[in-house]
């Protein structure tokens, strides 16, 4: 059993090319993991897909044919070639591939260091795919480590202590165009979490903020929640055409602002599209608008990483930590049931030879529990350095292949059947 991540984040591509590889919905997903699970070589898959990255996450019995398979399927997606995405992923596997993983859910990956966002994300698209079945045991346990990490990553360091956000970089940076931002008026548009954060940061500010969305029903909630105002969708055209500071972040497939929905303003306009595929479409420059993407926010976020270099180095030795954990773990939950069993067949055979010799007179009955403690303590010191060797081997990607091998060596079946006895002298790991 192996572990994968393929990987497109900001670090490795532009906005443009995230858009092409984007899951704009849960069904996209769902279709694509299916599409995955039904290979040879993979047996379980995620996807998490957000505004800054398209992360699979397999499972997998062979990397490179794993590897193989997530590429052609993220080539049908997006009409790029598979040796273009070859050349640009980040891949992980096993050992790197879980540090990624914990990296990630801790926000040391992020765009913006420490940024609260990531978690919840990750969460959601674990329990998409576990709640259809493309997720086990395997990811399971992977993700049960990873954010056990990430909070300790949160409680130890302060690099959540002032949590960030895309949003709160995108309202920072319109405050430092700006300046004073109280009494201006904003437009957001989509109803997730970025939308929300948004809101709260630009009412903090002072700002008359309007909430609108699709669905009227969740723009009002929100509203209600942020203490700002409603308005219907169908009035797009108009909005974006009133508020001097406009923040979009919608998970739609085509743009939701073109340029024949734009007018002419007397004021300047600063507009942040935050989504990934991106909501506008237009030449800002003929209309005088200053818009900026998530990629175009990255002069913040490296101040920020520069701010929080101390807390990564530390959280960075956090996860190091837990990797290492989690693959003793592993090791653990693999071995420790095989090496009882082994201990068990042993002992059981003790037990036969022992009642074989006194039936046969060859030692009074009076000496039989003396004989049995005996031979059961000749067998201890002789599997104890194998049960050693086999909890100390080094390589956890290869536990599986030496269960294999020695389940086929000590016939397993039975071993199975000796598990559902007790035995007081097997020998526990430290």
């Amino acid at each position: 059993m192996h572990y994968l991540i393929i990987s497109f984040s900001h670090k490795n591509s532009t906005i443009a090319i995230r858009e092409k590889l984007a899951f704009v919905d849960e069904m996209q997903q769902l279709q694509s993991m299916d599409r995955l699970n039904t290979t040879a070589a993979i047996s379980e898959s995620m996807i998490l897909s957000t505004c800054n990255r398209v992360e699979i996450f397999c499972s997998c019995n062979d990397t490179d044919a794993a590897s193989e398979s997530v590429f052609e399927l993220l080539s049908s997606r997006s009409g790029m070639s598979r040796d273009e995405l070859h050349g640009r992923a980040d891949i992980f596997d096993d050992e790197g591939c879980i540090h990624h993983l914990f990296s990630v859910a801790s926000s040391l990956d992020s765009m913006v260091v420490g940024e609260t966002q990531i978690a919840g994300q990750l969460k959601d698209a674990f329990k998409l795919s576990q709640e259809n079945g493309f997720s086990a045991q395997k990811l399971s346990r992977a993700m049960s480590y990873g954010f056990k990490c990430a909070a300790e990553v949160r409680n130890a360091t302060n690099i959540s202590s002032k949590p960030v956000s895309v949003a709160s970089v995108a309202v920072a940076k319109v405050k430092e165009s700006v300046g004073e931002l109280n009494g201006k008026k904003a437009l957001v548009i989509g109803s997730g979490e970025m939308s929300v954060i948004t809101c709260k940061h630009l009412i903090a500010q002072g700002v008359d903020v309007t909430i609108m969305n699709r669905t009227f029903e969740k723009a009002e909630a929100i509203a209600r929640e942020c203490n700002a105002r409603a308005q219907s969708f169908e009035e797009i055209a108009y909005a974006i055409n009133e508020n001097e500071l406009l923040f979009t972040a919608t998970g739609s497939i085509h743009p939701i602002i073109t340029e024949e929905m734009i007018k002419p303003c007397s004021y300047d306009r600063y507009w942040f599209d935050m989504a990934v595929p991106r909501d506008i479409e237009c030449d800002a420059e003929i209309w005088g608008i200053h818009l900026f993407s998530v990629d175009d926010l990255k002069e913040i976020v490296n101040e920020n990483i520069a701010l929080r270099e101390d807390e990564a180095k530390l959280s960075y030795v956090i996860i190091r930590r837990h990797v290492v954990g989690f693959f003793e773990w592993l090791k653990t939950l693999s071995i420790e049931p095989l090496i009882k069993n082994m201990y068990l067949k042993a002992y059981r055979a003790a037990a036969r030879e022992t009642e074989r010799v006194i039936e046969n007179g060859y030692i009074p009955q009076e000496h039989a529990e003396a004989v049995q403690k005996a031979t059961e303590q000749a067998l201890k010191r002789f599997l104890h350095p194998f049960a050693q060797r086999m909890r100390d081997g080094s390589d956890a990607m290869r536990v599986d292949a030496l269960i294999e091998s020695m389940s086929f060596l000590m016939d397993q079946d039975e071993g199975e059947e000796m598990s559902q006895t007790s035995c007081k002298y097997y020998p526990k790991g430290k």
